[in-house]
């Protein structure tokens, strides 16, 4: 029986919507963090965001557009001011027996003082008054609303034992509170305060336990960091390099160096190769591949998603043919046959180089003679995985691809077991992307409208990107922008791609955009990681300010992989401000060193951002003043983990024995 079936409440439909959400047990629902925190609190009608409690006055109607499209009106008493007002909200058909005359409501949304009409993005059905209320927010599934959710996690806390990871001397050091209650207070906020001290606790906890894992993999390397010296064949490389059909970046030929000497040196390379978007970090991953196929070593390459892997595959066939290698993939879909073939042929000695997604650390894959492991989108990988890749060989050098530009210093501390190699210049004949940022304004997205009608006219590709997809209704949005988008551009073929498609959804649609049968391309953030389509010469972004400088340049990154124009639009009403560093730099380094200083505590009650290496609760641009504290309490702690078998368990489950 499945442990969530003992919470009230969750049967085996709500069973299969929570293992959506990456929800298999109550550890897991119990660790399911709010994205972010709504803080209600009365404004001025006439603000720009107003938030306002009206007493209804009349009966509701709903007018229907269409399938799917309606809107409740009526008319209420806004008693600040006592004046009547016409309330319009679209889309909650299903509220309207809740909205009842004499009742008092808040509205959120934007008035129109000339017209006297309130048009809601949302009705609380209680009076707000002078309170302030704080409501958790978390990333749903259709069939879940925030208040599921909620009830099944104050359910767990209420009949789980929690273990507290925080040793008991630190607790009392930072004044932390019990385990119990901050969850309780995240889940059910009651006043800024304590969220913010519960909150804390939880980030601690978090961080904690990643610099332990971080500080051991660094003691075991500085112990036990025999490695195996490899033969540079520099000729035979050279001769490879100058056959490309472009030139290597001064960046990138110091990196290859820095490879080079890492893999004649009798100690085992672990190192990082932080490489801006589009620098050019693949093909010193498949030069790095190469030396060792000459050294007669296998190598693998492993990515994130199977589209991103085939892309690796293609590429790196493509490059070297004719030079008698044996280049195999190894992904999800590859039939049942073809993977048992290959795995023999991989534990032969058949294999030089093998390219695939996790399913490479598999117990069951081996290989002959492994000498080098890469990962490309390094911190989409989790430590114990970065641990357990050593284990598929004697001796095996890792080298670790990131695309996500993270300034030196915070870089030194999150990955302090490995050495960090940057390659900032970008290759030759690439034009910077321009990017132009625009309001909501009808004239300037008729203008946004114009463009894009002239590079599909030009036989080019673009993206439309969605805020992601998070409210109970969390599909509005994108479909808005399909029905929009369908209407201007009637004769072009457009697809839809979102978090919440399976694996192989995702790449049908995007085998569909790279083979041009999908004209344009209307997505949330899952376009972020690297996949290469070169005739892609536009992306628009809708509310850029819900996205940190880091998550715009990735997906900026989209568009420019060639020599054509290429633009960023970015459309927002607000922080502009900060959405203007965007049009100044396509330096990534200089954008995540502007984004470590901008994004400060304000980021409780806004959007979190992705890609934060996995942390549940964490953020590395908020929280680096915590995470230096957990890396030397950490430290100070290893010293004498056998006091803490808690914390020594830990380490023994997730950390493999060399």
């Amino acid at each position: 029986m499945n442990e969530l079936s003992s919470i009230k409440g969750i049967g085996a439909s709500t069973i299969s919507k929570l293992n959506k959400l990456n929800i298999y047990a109550i550890d897991d629902l119990l660790s399911y963090y709010p994205y972010r925190f709504e803080k209600l609190k009365k404004t001025n009608i006439n603000d720009e965001h107003a938030i306002v409690s009206v007493t209804i006055v009349s009966t509701p109607t709903i007018s229907y557009f269409g399938r799917s499209k309606n809107a409740i009106r009526f008319k209420a008493l806004y008693e600040e001011e006592n004046k009547y007002i016409d309330v319009v909200i679209f889309n909650r058909a299903f509220m309207k027996n809740n909205l009842v005359p004499s009742k008092i409501v808040t509205l959120i949304g934007k008035y129109d003082n000339e017209k006297g009409k309130f048009t809601a993005s949302d009705i609380k059905l209680f009076d707000l008054g002078n309170r302030v209320v704080i409501t958790p927010i978390y990333h749903l599934v259709k069939g879940l609303s925030n208040n599921n959710i909620r009830k099944y996690i104050t359910e767990a806390i209420n009949k789980s034992n929690l273990v507290n990871y925080i040793p008991e001397e630190l607790s009392k050091k930072y004044n932390f509170i019990d385990k119990r209650q901050a969850l309780n207070i995240i889940t059910n906020p009651s006043d800024v305060k304590s969220l913010n001290i519960s909150l804390e606790r939880f980030k601690y906890e978090e961080l904690f336990l990643f610099m332990l894992k971080i500080n051991e993999l660094i003691n075991k390397n500085s112990v036990n960091n025999f490695g195996q010296s490899r033969n540079i064949d520099k000729d035979k490389i050279n001769k490879f390099i100058s056959s490309l059909p472009f030139e290597l970046t001064e960046d990138q030929n110091k990196v290859l160096d820095e490879i080079f000497t890492d893999l004649k040196s009798p100690r085992r390379m672990n190192r990082l190769v932080q490489g801006d978007v589009g620098s050019g970090k693949t093909i010193v991953a498949f030069i790095s591949m190469y030396a060792l196929a000459l050294d007669k070593y296998q190598s693998a390459l492993m990515a994130p998603t199977e589209i991103l892997a085939h892309q690796h595959y293609l590429n790196m066939k493509k490059l070297f043919k004719g030079y008698n290698l044996n280049i195999k993939e190894i992904l999800g879909s590859t039939p049942k046959k073809e993977k048992e073939l290959i795995k023999e042929e991989l534990a032969n000695g058949e294999i030089d180089i093998i390219i695939g997604t996790h399913a490479l650390l598999q117990d069951d894959i081996n290989f002959n003679n492994l000498g080098l492991i890469i990962t490309d989108e390094q911190h989409r990988f989790g430590v114990n995985q970065r641990s357990n890749l050593r284990n598929k060989g004697k001796m095996v050098d890792v080298l670790y691809l990131s695309a996500t530009p993270i300034p030196r210093t915070y870089a030194l501390t999150i990955y302090g077991d490995m050495d960090i190699s940057i390659i900032k210049s970008m290759p030759n004949g690439r034009k910077p992307v321009k990017t132009i940022n625009i309001t909501k304004s009808e004239e300037d997205l008729k203008k946004m409208l114009n463009t894009v009608k002239r590079e599909l006219d030009n036989d080019h590709q673009v993206y439309i990107v969605s805020p992601l997809i998070e409210s109970e209704d969390e599909d509005e949005d994108i479909k808005t922008l399909l029905k929009n988008f369908s209407l201007a551009f009637k004769k072009q073929s457009i697809g839809i791609l979102h978090g919440k498609m399976t694996s192989k959804e995702k790449d049908d649609i995007m085998k569909k955009f790279q083979n041009k049968e999908i004209n344009i391309l209307i997505s949330t953030t899952v376009i972020e990681v690297g996949v290469d389509v070169p005739n892609a010469t536009m992306i628009v972004i809708f509310d850029a300010y819900k996205f940190g400088l880091a998550t715009l340049h990735q997906l900026r990154g989209r568009v420019g992989r060639n020599s054509l124009d290429s633009y960023c639009i970015l459309v927002s009403d607000r922080d502009t401000e900060r959405l203007k560093i965007m049009e100044e730099t396509t330096d990534g380094f200089k954008l995540a060193e502007e984004d470590f200083k901008l994004r400060g505590s304000g980021d409780l009650f806004g959007t979190r951002q992705s890609g934060d290496m996995n942390f549940k609760i964490a953020n590395l641009t908020r929280d680096y003043d915590i995470l230096l504290k957990a890396k030397e309490d950490s430290n100070n702690i290893l010293k004498n983990i056998n006091n803490y078998p808690e914390l020594k368990d830990i380490l023994n489950n997730s950390l493999s024995k060399d």
